[in-house]
């Protein structure tokens, strides 16, 4: 039966509240004995990248998979002979004892789709291929024509709603940015709108076949894109009465530290917005290594206060003096070089280090040669350090700014290159100031407006927060800040004093990704307990920074997940690129196993290396082919070859 009641009562917005963490209840929707939506719990899955083909290869990776936390497994089934077989994979799954609900996943193959529904508990497809064959054509369409093609997608569509709902299966719209169709790309562009109305366009179908048991997802390897994609498709949703289980994903997150930042920047900005049913973390190794990062980022939401109603329209949106669903930089003036046109500034708190020893600046950056008596600087330099009340025995370099408590700062007798740390109120209350930076603690649930407003043009704010909600506390004062007109830049901080790195990790990219995401942040400062090394601090901050899309410090690689469709080993392959090319500060480079993840889910790479059979690798400059079939023992030079010939390599040089 339809859900009526969410229909009377969803009148517009795209999340509960801004102000504290409130879950957007979504309907439930019966995948297998696990449902998702509604109360329950956000479900955990991902994957497998044996060959379908091998079922007994498959069946014990799934296996792995639902020991490691998986609550549902995606299997590819790229054509008949696949979707087929999902029938022994299942019967020995079942035979040894896992009911783990199986998920389809379908591309350009509706009939591999109709097969597997009848089989599987839920089938994938991606809107932008399953009907559609792209041919990267931007056409003209008059209504008619449109209206036409959306007819057409119905006759080819029905088909596979008309099984899911004989069979009770369970389906997802799974809208990637890079595949969207030339319909959708020629009337909206390669946009998060596009994104959405390449879903709707389905979910309509669906509703007009009254077909209900659906789940949606809008997934890109932009964190920016992907986020915006989401909010608005809740949106719309809302406008239209509806109210699907949303599936959460960075698609081609890559791998190690770079995919669990970036993973957790995207997905857990939603999840702050209380956005969510499931997640998958789309990772460069192993399936079984996805589940435990997943289950990190939903468990810290079911601690929460969850809401049990059914959403509401929330005024607050109408009256936001930013969008939510574009990325814009909050305007600031620029104080030295924080806030204004500069990259977000990386700071980091050096009080307690060995200050007789210049060379733990290594672990910020700066490497310390002693012979020479200077430094040589890293791309993942901090811009400034806190010391405290604690003084150096050494030169600092240059250009690295220190920071000293106001008290021990008014003492120095040489205060070139270092600047005090106020309170609110010592500032206020002290007639001296640096001529230059004054940087300004503040608690972003506790301030006083009007004491902001007796700021002078040096200041630069800390913004510390130690509520439950803190990202959304943080959110709320630099709402504040915009009604009220002040461009102070703002460094935001952000502490985590008993937590594993990983863990801070995956936290520290969900709290101030969610910020620099809605284009809060003019720097990051990150504090832990003395377990967590200075360098990973450093790198953290970089990686939330580059996964933002706000500062671009390295190289930054878009490689999927693997699965059966792949063609190479993406593990393997990807450690040889990254070894030869992470010097190439600034440079995308999409890995992609198949002709389905290239060149679509690497829409914004600029470079593309993808597996177009066995042994063959066919490269791309963006979005277009250069060489097609090049053996794989070959293109990775060839792949240098592409980068050099127009300009973008560099010599590496060694940092010491």
């Amino acid at each position: 039966m339809e859900n009526t009641t969410a229909k009377q009562l969803l009148t517009g917005g795209y999340c509960n509240s801004l102000d504290e963490y409130s879950r957007f209840i979504t309907r439930e929707v019966k995948i297998g004995d696990v449902p998702m939506g509604g109360n329950n719990p956000i479900r955990i899955q991902s994957m497998t990248t044996t060959d379908t083909m091998d079922t007994i290869g498959t069946v014990e990776q799934t296996i792995r998979m639902v020991e490691s936390g998986c609550e549902y497994v995606r299997i590819t089934a790229p054509s008949m002979k696949e979707a087929e077989n999902l029938a022994q994979i299942k019967k020995e799954l079942r035979y040894r004892g896992y009911n783990v609900p199986l998920v389809a996943d379908i591309h350009f193959t509706p009939n591999a789709a109709e097969s597997a529904a009848r089989i599987v508990e839920k089938v994938r497809i991606n809107p932008g291929n399953y009907a559609d064959k792209k041919r990267f054509e931007n056409i003209d369409y008059t209504t008619d024509a449109y209206n036409a093609e959306l007819s057409r997608i119905y006759k080819k569509f029905a088909p596979l709603v008309k099984i899911c709902k004989e069979y009770g299966t369970a389906m997802r719209i799974g809208t990637n940015h890079g595949s969207l169709s030339d319909r959708i790309m020629s009337q909206y562009g390669d946009t998060p709108r596009g994104m959405v109305e390449s879903a709707m366009e389905f979910i309509r179908i669906c509703e007009d076949l009254n077909y209900y048991n659906l789940v949606i997802s809008m997934k890109a390897s932009n964190t920016q894109v992907m986020v915006q994609a989401y909010r608005l498709l809740v949106e719309t949703m809302v406008k239209e009465g509806m109210n699907y289980p949303l599936h959460l994903g960075v698609t081609e997150a890559g791998d190690g530290e770079d995919g669990r930042i970036k993973s957790a920047v995207g997905i857990g900005t939603l999840l702050e917005d209380g956005l969510g049913d499931t997640i998958r973390v789309s990772l460069t190794e192993d399936p079984e290594f996805e589940a435990p990062v997943a289950k990190a980022l939903a468990d810290r939401y079911s601690k929460r206060k969850q809401q049990t109603t059914s959403p509401v329209e929330i005024s607050a949106l109408k009256d936001l003096p930013y969008s939510p669903y574009a990325y814009s930089r909050r305007n600031t003036h620029a104080v030295q070089h924080i806030g204004g046109h500069f990259h977000p500034v990386v700071m980091l708190d050096v009080s307690g280090k060995n200050l007789k020893d210049p060379f733990f600046l290594k672990e910020a950056g700066y490497n310390y040669q002693a012979i020479l008596d200077k430094y040589n600087m890293a791309d993942q330099a901090c811009d400034l350090v806190y010391l405290g009340d604690e003084l150096p025995s050494f030169s600092f370099p240059g250009n690295l700014s220190q920071i000293y408590n106001y008290g021990t700062w008014n003492k120095l007798n040489n205060k070139q290159n270092c600047f005090p740390l106020f309170t609110l109120d010592e500032y206020l209350d002290n007639s001296i100031h640096d001529s230059l930076l004054n940087l300004v603690s503040v608690n972003a649930a506790d301030f006083d407006l009007s004491k902001l407003k007796a700021l002078d043009e040096t200041a630069v704010i800390i913004l510390e927060s130690s509520a439950a909600d803190h990202m959304t506390v943080q959110r709320s004062f630099f709402t504040s800040l915009l009604n009220a007109g002040l461009t102070f830049p703002v460094i935001i901080k952000r502490s985590y004093p008993i937590i594993d790195a990983e863990t801070l990790q995956l936290y520290a990219a969900t709290d101030l990704g969610a910020l620099f995401t809605d284009g809060f942040g003019d720097g990051v400062w990150l504090n832990a307990s003395e377990d967590i090394s200075l360098s990973l601090l450093n790198s953290t901050s970089f990686g939330i920074l580059q996964a933002t899309r706000t500062r671009i410090s390295k190289t930054e690689y878009i490689s999927c997940p693997s699965c059966g469709r792949t063609l190479f080993d993406l593990q393997e392959t990807t450690q040889q690129i990254r070894s030869r090319t992470d010097h190439l500060k600034g440079i995308k480079i999409g890995i992609m196993g198949c002709i389905v993840n290239g060149p679509g889910e690497m829409a914004d790479a600029d470079y593309g290396y993808v597996g177009t059979g066995p042994g063959k690798i066919t490269l791309y400059r963006g979005k277009e082919v250069v060489k097609k079939n090049v053996d794989s023992a070959n293109a990775l030079d060839d792949l240098i070859g592409l980068i050099k010939e127009d300009g973008n390599w560099i010599e590496t040089r060694e940092i010491h």
